[in-house]
């Protein structure tokens, strides 16, 4: 096919014809509300509360604002994202030919369900929401240490350009983001209802901000053509296949280090790396899989590892409280 040939074919690819309608199914999808994994932290940031907090009617108030404010946050984040991989084409790229295991109509732009201009206004209409909404938790809060406003802050500011003005996915910081994020939606409910933050509790934040980062690497190994094409730059792009095979080795064994390592060093309980085993098994599960060259089966393991560390880590927060 010639250059001409394969530009208007791509062209077509990612311009769909839109309904224009915008039902709300549509803007559901935009917003990827069924994707709720960095959500699971206010769980693991509740159960590592003392009893005398947990239980706090403005404890469940404070928590309940901090979820929406996350949501809406994200919905900007994602919506952004869309619409910047419905003008380079990369997500009908990445998307368009394996559309049976990874759900086109995720992508409403380019399913033809919404149009860019729809999609424009929701995600800075959620932008501004998602600030206010940031600026509510702070000031109910019973504690405002300075890093953990700061970080806040820092984490809507990242979240709405990581597709999108400064564009730091594309920049060569998506493996970054994807883990900072985590952390820091642990760390700051966290610190904002108790004032601060213990060892464990960074520990447990990174083993949670991790997981999103482990799954999403094999979506950038999936995805390394249409990133590539678009001129995205991650870990994938910019080495190759067996390279960064290696690097998602070297990332998943990081954070089984981190497991053993924080009990060594008296961070966590000493039965904590036990406690995590079944995390462990699914880890190398997934590294195998992911290895032989299934990659989206591998994701799908990586992504259910990342809901059982929530649950695992619950389990541990409630054991150490049972126990002190």
């Amino acid at each position: 096919m010639s250059t001409a040939g394969q530009t208007n074919q791509r062209t077509a690819l990612r311009r769909p014809v839109a309904t224009g309608h915008g039902d709300l199914a549509a803007y559901a999808r935009l917003a990827k509300l069924d994707i709720y994994d960095y959500y699971l932290g206010l769980l693991v940031v509740w159960t590592l509360l003392a009893s005398g907090v947990r239980w706090k009617p403005q404890t469940f108030g404070l928590l309940a604002l901090v979820l929406l404010a996350e949501v809406v946050v994200v919905a900007a984040m994602v919506g952004f994202d869309d619409v910047t991989g419905y003008r380079d084409g990369s997500d009908a790229a990445n998307y368009g030919s394996d559309a049976a295991r990874r759900r086109l109509a995720r992508k409403p732009l380019v399913a033809g369900t919404l149009t860019e201009a729809q999609a424009l206004r929701f995600s800075w209409a959620a932008t501004a929401i998602g600030s206010a909404l940031w600026a509510a938790v702070v000031a109910a809060a019973p504690h405002r240490p300075v890093w953990a406003v700061v970080l806040a802050a820092l984490c809507v500011a990242a979240s709405v350009q990581y597709s999108w003005g400064l564009k730091i996915s594309y920049r060569g910081f998506q493996e970054l983001f994807l883990i900072g994020l985590g952390v820091g939606w642990t760390l700051v409910p966290y610190a904002l209802l108790t004032g601060g933050a213990s060892g464990f509790v960074v520990v447990q934040a990174v083993l949670f901000g991790s997981g999103p980062m482990l799954f999403g690497l094999y979506s950038n190994t999936n995805d390394a053509d249409g990133d590539r094409a678009a001129g995205r730059i991650t870990v994938a792009t910019l080495v190759s296949a067996p390279a960064h095979r290696v690097f998602v080795a070297a990332m998943t064994g990081a954070q089984l280090a981190l497991i053993a390592g924080s009990a060594a060093a008296g961070a966590a309980p000493w039965w904590f790396p036990v406690a995590m085993l079944p995390l462990v098994g699914m880890r190398l599960a997934h590294l195998v899989i992911g290895f032989r060259g299934d990659i989206l089966r591998a994701r799908r393991i990586a992504i259910h590892a990342h809901r059982v560390t929530v649950v695992l880590l619950v389990v541990a927060d409630l054991t150490a409280g049972a126990l002190a």
